[in-house]
C-alpha cells in the first residue's frame, strides 16, 4: 500500500472517528423519556448539542414578539426594553435557565416561573399572547437549528422541545396551549399573519435590541450598520415588513445564511463535541451580575418593595455564580 493511500485511509478513519463522538448525544437522546421527562432532551439540546444556536434561536424567538404591537407596545411602555436592554436580557436568560438547570417543577424552576408570572401579573396581557410567546419558543429553535446548525433535530427532539415548552406554559398558567409541534407551528404562522403590524414602539424596542447584539463578540468588531444588514438577512419578510425594515440584498442573504450553515458544517467534521452543560448564566454575554444573584430578584418589580417575601421555603434562595 502507498503512502499516500496509508495517510488517505488514515484520514477517513479520523474522521469517522470524530463523527461517531460528534453523534453519541444524540444516540443518548433517544433513549431519554421525551414524554415522561421532556426537560432531560431539552436540556441536553440547550446546553450541550446547540448550545449557541438554541440560544440564538431563543434570542430571535423574543424579538419576532415585538412585532406584535399589543407585545411590543407593552414593552416600550415599561421602558425597561429601550432604557436598560442589557439587564431585560439577562433578566430574560436567568429566568429561562433556572427551570432547564433545574427542571420546571423544581424549587429552583418554579422560582424563575414564579418571578416570571410576577412580572406578567402587574400588566393585561392577553391569553393569545401569551401562546404566541410559547410558540415562538417551540417553533424558533427547530427551524434555527434545522436550517444552520450541525446536524436536523430528529422527531423525539422536537417531540422532547415540544413538551418541554408546553409544561412550561402549564406552569405559566397559559390556556389552550397547542398539543403538538405542527399545533404550534400553525397558531405561529396564522397569529402572525393576522397580528403582525408596524408600530414606532415596537420599533423603537427592535432597534435597542440590535444595537445590543452589536455590544456582543464577534459583531462588536463590525460597524454598528453592517451588524443590523446581517440581522436584516436572517429575517423573514413577514418580519422585515412589520418593522418597516429594508430588505437584504440576495447576496447578503446568501453571504449570512451560507456562513450561518459553513459554520455548522465546520461543527460537524472538526470540532470536538461539548462534555460539559452550557448554561444561560455561564455566557459572556449575560453581565449584569458579575458577583451572582438570587432568582427572587430578577426582573421588574410593581411600586413598593422590590424583592418578594411570600417564597416557599428554598426557592430561589441559593446565590447563583456567573460563571
Amino acid at each position: 500500500m502507498s503512502a499516500a493511500s496509508t495517510l488517505a485511509t488514515r484520514a477517513k478513519h479520523a474522521l469517522q472517528n470524530r463523527l461517531a463522538q460528534r453523534y453519541h448525544l444524540r444516540g443518548e437522546i433517544d433513549h431519554m423519556d421525551a414524554v415522561g421527562d421532556p426537560t432531560a432532551v431539552a436540556r441536553a439540546l440547550a446546553t450541550r448539542e446547540f448550545p449557541w444556536g438554541i440560544t440564538q434561536a431563543l434570542s430571535f424567538a423574543l424579538f419576532r414578539t415585538y412585532a406584535v404591537p399589543s407585545i411590543g407596545d407593552l414593552l416600550y411602555k415599561t421602558g425597561q426594553f429601550t432604557e436598560s436592554t442589557q439587564k431585560r436580557y439577562d433578566d430574560t436568560v436567568l429566568l429561562l435557565d433556572a427551570p432547564i438547570e433545574h427542571g420546571v417543577d423544581s424549587p429552583a424552576g418554579r422560582a424563575g416561573i414564579r418571578r416570571i408570572n410576577q412580572m406578567h401579573g402587574m400588566y393585561d396581557i392577553p391569553n393569545d399572547d401569551f401562546r404566541y410567546v410559547l410558540a415562538t419558543f417551540v417553533v424558533c429553535p427547530v427551524e434555527w437549528v434545522n436550517a444552520y446548525e450541525w446536524r436536523s433535530l430528529t422527531n423525539h427532539e422536537i417531540l422532547g422541545l415540544t413538551n418541554y415548552y408546553r409544561r412550561l406554559g402549564q406552569v405559566m398558567g397559559i390556556e389552550d396551549i397547542p398539543e403538538t409541534y405542527d399545533d404550534f407551528k400553525k397558531f405561529y404562522d396564522e397569529y402572525e399573519t393576522a397580528h403582525f403590524a408596524f408600530s414606532p414602539d415596537s420599533l423603537a424596542v427592535a432597534d435597542a435590541t440590535l444595537d445590543l447584539l452589536g455590544t456582543f463578540m464577534p459583531y462588536k468588531l463590525l460597524p454598528r450598520a453592517v451588524v443590523r444588514r446581517m440581522s436584516f438577512a436572517l429575517m423573514d419578510d413577514r418580519l422585515l415588513d412589520a418593522f418597516g425594515y429594508p430588505k437584504p440584498t440576495a447576496v447578503e442573504r446568501v453571504l449570512v445564511r451560507g456562513g450561518l450553515k459553513a459554520r455548522g458544517l465546520a461543527i460537524r467534521f472538526f470540532a470536538p463535541p461539548r462534555t460539559e452543560p452550557l448554561f444561560g448564566r455561564q455566557t459572556k454575554q449575560v453581565r449584569s451580575y458579575p458577583k451572582g444573584f438570587r432568582i427572587d430578584d430578577l426582573g421588574t418589580f410593581a411600586p413598593g418593595c422590590p424583592v418578594s417575601h411570600d417564597t416557599v421555603p428554598g426557592v430561589g434562595t441559593p446565590r447563583a455564580a456567573n460563571s
